[in-house]
């Protein structure tokens, strides 16, 4: 390689290093109030939480995360089985009540998640993808309700989506999807812009929202490989908004 061609090679490797931390500088710069993550501590740049939030505005509430990265362009690779398969996810872990959007009171840790799995479908009343077809769009990023809580099985300290064992029927909302978990479908549509993602969510009653603490989160859940209880377990935490899962975020502060 001549002195020229390593001089452009230098330069375009500068170039892209500049606008790189620019971009990342100015998608952390105009972040306000919530959490304010570290950036760059993780490999994944769309599941790096830079920023998170939970505002509201009469009944409606915005739930954003920025990240470092594009939000949203890495899903999981496709297996073509239900076993053993991957769930990516964008998370806000909440002390909200799970009675506060229709699961039974105090039934675990209340999680609003944006989730990819392209390997099923949990979203039987739409059709995300505009295809006729809507058994076959788990890939595209979508929202639910979610239950956590600690299970073993799920491995050392680890959380799972809490199973409904069989033959027990405790309170759902009505967008349940109809698997054997404390979930819901309820049709928040994520809105992807760069580095952020935004969920608009409605409440009948927002006032327990404005008193409640968050945290962002971005992980990797699993099918279980042997697609029994725990069905679904957080397998892979990329990154925690404020570091230790503590949930210190404010709504609307």
């Amino acid at each position: 390689m001549n002195t020229s061609t390593t001089r452009k090679t230098i330069l375009a490797i500068m170039v892209t290093a500049v606008f790189t931390v620019a971009g990342s500088v100015s998608a952390h710069s105009t972040h306000s109030g919530g959490l304010q993550a570290k950036a760059n501590n993780v490999k994944l740049a769309p599941f790096d939480i830079i920023h998170t939030k939970i505002t509201t505005k009469g009944n409606i509430a915005t739930f954003h995360i920025a990240v470092s990265g594009k939000a949203g362009e890495i899903t999981p690779t496709p297996i073509s089985k239900l076993a053993g398969s991957d769930v990516f996810s964008y998370v806000w872990p909440l002390t909200l009540n799970s009675h506060a959007v229709g699961f039974e009171k105090d039934a675990g840790i209340l999680a609003l998640a944006v989730t990819s799995h392209p390997d099923f479908d949990d979203t039987p009343e739409y059709d995300e993808n505009g295809d006729g077809n809507k058994n076959n769009d788990g890939n595209v990023w979508h929202s639910h309700w979610v239950v956590l809580a600690p299970n073993e099985k799920c491995g050392p300290n680890a959380l799972g989506v809490v199973d409904i064992p069989k033959g027990e029927k405790p309170k759902l909302p009505k967008t349940w999807p109809g698997l054997p978990l404390l979930i819901d479908s309820p049709n928040y549509k994520p809105e992807f812009n760069g580095h952020d993602l935004n969920v608009k969510v409605r409440f009948d009653n927002i006032d327990a929202l404005k008193m409640a603490n968050f945290d962002g989160v971005t992980a990797g859940l699993r099918i279980n490989a042997s697609a029994h209880s725990p069905l679904l377990c957080v397998k892979n935490v990329f990154d925690v908004a404020s570091g230790d899962l503590s949930l210190p975020g404010k709504t609307n502060h």
